[in-house]
């Protein structure tokens, strides 16, 4: 090992899993403004916003699919723009509705997870029996088992998911990126699900979650802290009990709302602007 490595490898360790300062993305209009963010390890974040609120840029910029027009990325102790962004995508899981719609209906639920960790789509090669074994555990671990060997044309929408985070985690992450994971699930499976991120959230030795989503009652009490995005800037970032709060929801959402909490989970609902007379 060359002298240092270990010594710059601590380094980054010791770093944030995300670093944003100052940042701003404009392309014809300014769609980021003066972010600055920071994820600590051991923390597990939500990002709520409204349609249009810059939760989509941020997540493509951290995984290097938008260049910032200022300021500073830094992911998994590597800095955007000094780093090689491919190489640093094999460490990163993403989870999203893009992905499930490049899937073919054909492929196992095992094969799916086995290519990710090639960070492909249809892989087509001879998979290794050591992959295989390992794609079999994840989907263990994720309560997918019987899964094995069900085509993806078959699987559920919350099985689709669940599929999608054990191919993420074939690559042994170290931060998970979940963008909107519970859009297009029935009320039963979206509480099945969350409660699965909840597990997979407190599992010793897991990656850092990242869980973009509109709604409050999918934060989990494992997610420790909260990002709002307004209008292409933070309205608010810190501790979840800080965070969410009903004026800091109406605020976001530019609605009169009631935030409520029970056993660690959150329901929220919209007041009224005014009230009809009949």
């Amino acid at each position: 090992m060359p002298r240092g490595s270990a010594s710059d490898e601590m380094k980054r360790t010791a770093r944030p899993v995300i670093e944003v300062s100052g940042l701003r993305i404009e392309r014809d209009t300014v769609v980021l403004e003066s972010i600055d963010w920071r994820v600590e390890r051991g923390q597990h974040w939500a990002i709520l916003g409204a349609n249009g609120s810059g939760k989509t840029s941020l997540l493509s910029a951290l995984i290097g699919y938008v260049a910032p027009t200022a300021g500073s990325i830094a992911v998994l102790g590597e800095t955007y723009g000094r780093a090689d962004w491919r190489q640093l995508r094999t460490h990163i899981g993403i989870v999203s509705a893009s992905v499930d719609q490049l899937m073919a209906g054909y492929e196992t639920a095992l094969d799916i997870v086995i290519g990710g960790k090639f960070a492909q789509i249809g892989y087509w090669g001879d998979s290794a029996p050591a992959d295989r074994a390992r794609a079999a555990g994840i989907l263990r671990k994720i309560e997918g088992e019987y899964l094995r060997d069900r085509a993806w044309r078959f699987l559920s929408q919350g099985e689709r998911q669940r599929v999608l985070i054990g191919r993420a985690l074939m690559a042994a992450p170290k931060l998970l990126i979940l963008d909107e994971p519970c859009a297009g699930l029935d009320p039963v499976a979206r509480e099945h699900f969350v409660q699965f991120l909840e597990r997979l959230a407190r599992r010793r030795g897991g990656p850092t979650l990242v869980l973009v989503t509109h709604h409050v009652e999918e934060i989990m009490p494992a997610f420790s802290h909260v990002l709002i995005l307004k209008s292409g800037t933070v309205l608010a970032a810190g501790e979840k009990h800080r965070v969410l709060t009903s004026a800091m929801l109406g605020r976001a959402f530019n609605a009169p709302v009631s935030l409520a909490r029970r056993n660690g989970r959150y329901a929220v609902r919209v007041r009224p602007r005014i009230d009809l007379v009949i």
